[in-house]
């Protein structure tokens, strides 16, 4: 994409997922992770696009709106906590794994209802820390604003199991977790597009 007949960055039309809420940069890969908004009752997008063309090279949709995003700091993957509350009992949500290079998706949690899942971070190559909302907010009044950490640990990411992560596995302390403001996240997602925008706009077109 050459600069001169770039899309302005005040308009994200052009990504094709809405209006962009969380971005996270793989800057070794040259990748750019964004999740999209969505409308009611229509899956999240979340695309994975190069960061100097902007070119997008995956697309998936996720069940519930996303949290968190984190690259994986050797293999080609994108893990994606996603989850919501349910309005009356239930954090339910989903803990995904993308492999940037085939777009194959993979759901890791065994139980139905999930687990809304927050944050995420990986520790090592082998140990990924993942912050859950409460199962229920079941005579518990300060459930949406705490949370429970685990650290799950897998030899090797790429082969994981889909619905292997059992209740054993999420297990850990609890912790605060207020749950952030949507409204900043778009903002600061919007901030972070624009500069990498304005980046690649000084890179000469022949190295794009």
């Amino acid at each position: 994409m050459a600069a001169s007949d770039a899309p302005p960055p005040d308009g994200w039309s052009f990504l094709g997922i809405g209006d962009p809420l969380l971005v996270v940069q793989d800057e070794r890969r040259g990748l750019l992770a964004v999740a999209g908004s969505s409308a009611y009752g229509i899956p999240t997008p979340v695309a994975l696009y190069k960061t100097r063309s902007f070119a997008r090279s995956s697309l998936i949709h996720s069940r519930f709106p996303v949290h968190a995003m984190a690259f994986h700091p050797t293999r080609p993957l994108l893990a994606i906590g996603t989850g919501r509350y349910d309005g009356g009992y239930f954090f339910e949500g989903e803990l995904l794994l993308l492999h940037t290079k085939t777009g194959a998706v993979v759901s890791l949690i065994e139980h139905e209802l999930g687990r809304q899942v927050l944050g995420l971070e990986w520790l090592d190559e082998q140990s990924l820390r993942v912050l859950m909302a409460p199962p229920d907010d079941w005579q518990d009044e300060a459930a949406h604003e705490k949370g429970h950490a685990a650290v799950v640990r897998r030899t090797d990411w790429t082969v994981v199991p889909a619905r292997s992560l059992t209740g054993r596995d999420l297990a850990g302390p609890g912790i605060p977790a207020p749950r952030p403001d949507s409204r900043e996240a778009a903002q600061r997602a919007t901030a972070e597009l624009r500069a990498l925008w304005q980046a690649q706009r000084t890179v000469p077109p022949g190295d794009l």
